[in-house]
């Protein structure tokens, strides 16, 4: 749970883009006495500036600001860090916008004035996910490291040799030789040195 007392240096970093100022007040003074760190701005358009100078752990946002509105915050805001939850909120809130912003990329919408309970779980729940994101993103490089290729005899550098020639090709290669000569380790590098494929 965050610390009620203050802030400490560890705690997740939420952004608040709200035209009102009385709701944006209000909804720093509850994040902050739940002790998250917090940044304002007033419109979509400040807020995509900040979001982008900072490194922040949610963003709530509301939807029909002047300037740039919501939901054209969460287009930029997805293209500049698209692990970062963005929790929609407003006062106009209907089950077509909610659709639309989640199928657009937020995390969840919430409807002014917002229940404290529900938004105080989302944004729990939200920086839950964000966690679990980023620990997967670092697990799955660990384990896709490929173990080195070690030796310096002769037929070893020929086999780095010819690896490295043949994976930025699209020549098909077919590796032969004895169990356990350690094919499936030049498969894996083949594989590792080869160039991503764009997308169709």
């Amino acid at each position: 749970m965050p610390n009620r007392s203050k802030t400490n240096d560890n705690a997740p970093v939420i952004l608040v883009i709200d035209d009102e100022v009385s709701i944006r007040k209000t909804l720093i003074e509850i994040l902050s006495f739940e002790g998250y760190k917090t940044h304002e701005a007033s419109d979509g358009e400040q807020g995509i500036k900040i979001f982008s100078e900072h490194k922040f752990d949610a963003v709530l946002c509301d939807i029909k600001m002047p300037k740039m509105d919501g939901m054209e915050f969460l287009n930029k805001a997805l293209e500049v860090a698209p692990d970062v939850p963005v929790i929609m909120i407003s006062g106009h809130g209907t089950i077509e916008t909610a659709v639309e912003a989640v199928k657009k990329g937020a995390y969840d919408f919430i409807s002014k004035p917002p229940d404290l309970n529900r938004l105080l779980i989302t944004i729990k729940n939200a920086l839950d996910k964000g966690t679990l994101v980023t620990e997967t993103k670092v697990l799955r490089k660990k384990i896709s490291r490929v173990q080195e290729i070690v030796g310096d005899s002769e037929p070893i550098r020929r086999i780095k040799e010819t690896i490295d020639k043949v994976a930025p090709t699209e020549a098909r290669v077919l590796v032969t030789g004895e169990n356990g000569v350690g094919k499936e380790l030049v498969a894996r590098w083949l594989h590792e040195k080869a160039p991503v494929m764009p997308a169709l």
